[in-house]
């Protein structure tokens, strides 16, 4: 069994119901659902909205290979009404990332392992850090809460209640 973390998110329709629909859809498509951390609410990242986003971080394990593991959530993504065609960033009902795949790194066309701009990203850095802190990105050499710890992104976080 291969060991992955997805990051998902999105910033419109009924959160609550996506979340715990692409939970689901993650669980029956792609494998079980190991652990999942606390949703946060983050404002956009790389685009304006007036809606802000919710994020959560997923550990699962599957028997997929990262190619097929990407088109099957490129699938759910389209269950969710995800249009690939805009350039950019926009909003959107669920976004889901793969940002680790067991320890390996990997890159092509369609995918890059781990996920390039993570590190970046307190909206995943913080859900990461709570259920994997020392977890070591395979290319930068850093665990989750040295990455949270250095990383230069200033938005507003916090835990959603439900």
């Amino acid at each position: 069994m291969h060991k992955f973390f997805l990051g998902i998110g999105g910033n419109i329709g009924s959160k609550k119901e996506n979340f715990i629909r692409c939970r689901e859809l993650i669980e029956k498509r792609l494998g079980k659902i190991i652990l999942f951390s606390t949703i946060y609410e983050t404002p956009s990242w790389g685009f304006s909205s007036k809606n802000n986003f919710w994020n959560q971080v997923i550990y699962s394990e599957t028997d997929f290979e990262p190619e097929i593991l990407l088109e099957e959530i490129n699938k759910i993504e389209v269950l969710f009404g995800r249009n690939r065609k805009g350039n950019g960033y926009s909003s959107r009902e669920m976004d889901i990332d793969i940002l680790y795949f067991d320890d390996l790194i990997f890159k092509n066309d369609f995918l890059s392992i781990p996920h390039p701009l993570m590190h970046e990203r307190l909206f995943v850095l913080k859900p990461l850090s709570e259920i994997a802190p020392y977890l070591i990105h395979p290319v930068l050499q850093k665990n989750s809460l040295q990455m949270l710890y250095n990383c230069k992104d200033t938005s507003v976080i916090k835990k959603v209640d439900l």
